[in-house]
């Protein structure tokens, strides 16, 4: 692309964005208090995720006493068919919010997130059952991602993602310990009344206060246009990877250091719970401490780091820590362990961050969207094959317990040592240990990236849809973020 059409494309942004703040100053946008804001998204992503924060201690014990001999392997299959679900309708989802504008979806997203809630105390099994298929809506970061592009200039764009994502780990290091708390207190059926009520008012928030960020005037053209099969593919992505071999690396690196990633997060504070004998406060402990943690790696030291070592040393000591962190947790059989391990694992969240970053420092101006979405495709489809993996090695290597741990103790030292006098398990987390052997596969082909290079990979008319796992469909300038770096699907 030429520099003159470059800042002919960088002007008709601008006028986009001029004409959407014209519109709706002019009152164009639907019922809502104010004008629609970065604090309305922060408000419900808040809202959506502490409630189910609350529920991270009751959930445990629920899924155990549901799933008592194979729980492992359920909880791996309801987390990878959500994240499966979730994975095939972000596109669709992103493009139907072009045409029928974001609130909409916002309130389908949050209601049908959180519709398994209040069936935790009513019945499990349907519960885990809605759970499983609530991942079809599971995708209100890409709305709220969506919402915010849409109201933000490139250069704000950036700064309103991190409080995005910094609002959401927010809510997630409080709440499983508030959650904790309560269930210990009063019992879990609070605290599932409570969530109730958290994600009733998130639904009444997005209803009365909430405005549209996609004024009707911004979208004719889109009323009568279908969608097409490209838009909503979910595989247009992954369809682009070997056209560059640089691209095939990174994408590479990014599949095998985050398949055991995406198991991780779907399995580890059941592992903890039920092998390692934490209690419910020493979870949420862990949770908020980790959480903590990791805000830091991903600011402060991420920067530092970038600034001395580089972007690819970067990545390849991010993948380094979590190689480190994924052999502790597989061969630890203390509480202890699982505390200097989680210290560890804050360090390797600066992987993903630095792969973004490398993307976006080599890859054309034209290119971004392109490649960011190849990446945002992958993790996409690691967050439905990770969680269904992790189960089936816990089953296949008999890691269950038939009782729960009749102690709380805070060290949990003596139901452990039980535990594995009984097993007599030289690994007591095999998982953990085949992650460990894919990352370090992972650091192997991160080798062979260059610091610098020229992605070329033909974005033609899929540039329309590039964010379909971000914020789909949205205006968007060159050389911005295209992706959220906290996926629902996680949690």
């Amino acid at each position: 692309m030429t520099q003159a059409g470059k800042k002919k494309k960088r002007a008709v942004n601008r006028s986009i964005m001029l004409a959407k703040k014209i519109i709706i100053k002019d009152g164009g946008t639907p019922q809502g208090i104010g004008s629609p804001s970065v604090y309305h998204a922060v408000i419900v992503i808040f809202l959506e995720f502490f409630a189910w924060g609350l529920l991270t201690a009751p959930t445990l014990g629920v899924l155990h006493e549901t799933f008592p001999k194979h729980t492992f392997l359920m909880n791996g299959l309801i987390q990878g068919v959500k994240g499966l679900l979730s994975f095939l309708s972000a596109p669709l989802i992103g493009a139907l919010s072009d045409v029928w504008g974001r609130k909409s979806f916002l309130l389908l997203t949050v209601f049908f997130t959180c519709a398994p809630i209040p069936l935790m105390k009513i019945s499990p099994w349907w519960y885990f059952a809605v759970i499983s298929v609530s991942g079809v809506f599971a995708v209100t970061f890409s709305v709220v991602f969506a919402y915010v592009a849409d109201i933000t200039q490139e250069h704000e764009r950036s700064m309103a993602y991190g409080l995005v994502s910094a609002t959401f780990a927010a809510s997630l290091v409080t709440s499983p310990a508030i959650g904790a708390y309560l269930g210990r207190v009063y019992g879990d059926s609070l605290v599932v009344v409570l969530a109730t009520a958290i994600a009733l008012l998130d639904i009444c928030f997005i209803l009365v206060a909430v405005p549209e960020s996609l004024p009707e005037k911004m979208r004719p053209a889109s009323w009568g246009a279908p969608i097409s099969w490209e838009q909503a593919d979910p595989f247009a992505s992954l369809k682009k990877v070997g056209q560059d071999s640089i691209v095939l690396l990174i994408c590479i690196t990014v599949f095998l250091s985050y398949l055991p990633e995406a198991g991780q997060y779907s399995s580890f504070f059941l592992y903890l719970r039920q092998i390692m004998g934490f209690s419910s406060e020493s979870v949420a402990a862990f949770i908020a401490v980790l959480g903590i943690l990791s805000i830091i790696a991903q600011t402060i030291v991420l920067s530092l780091l970038m600034r001395s070592i580089g972007n690819k040393n970067t990545i390849l000591l991010g993948l380094g820590f979590q190689i480190l962190q994924l052999a502790w947790y597989g061969f630890g059989s203390e509480p202890w362990m699982m505390w200097a391990a989680g210290a560890v694992a804050a360090m390797s969240s600066i992987t993903f961050p630095a792969v973004s970053a490398l993307v976006s420092r080599t890859a054309d101006a034209d290119q971004q969207g392109v490649v960011q979405g190849m990446i945002t495709g992958i993790r996409g489809l690691c967050n439905g094959l990770g969680p269904a993996l992790y189960g089936f090695i816990f089953y296949i290597f008999h890691v269950e317990l038939n009782e729960l741990p009749m102690s709380e103790s805070s060290s949990g030292g003596s139901v452990v040592a039980q535990y594995h006098l009984q097993q007599n398990s030289i690994i007591p987390g095999p998982p953990f240990l085949f992650g460990a052997c894919s990352v370090l596969l992972a650091l192997l082909v991160a080798l062979f990236i260059p610091e610098h290079t020229n992605l070329n990979v033909r974005s033609s008319n899929w540039k329309k849809h590039c964010g379909s796992h971000g914020h789909p469909h949205s205006p968007q300038a060159p050389g911005e973020a295209k992706e959220p770096l906290l996926q629902d699907t996680n949690v």
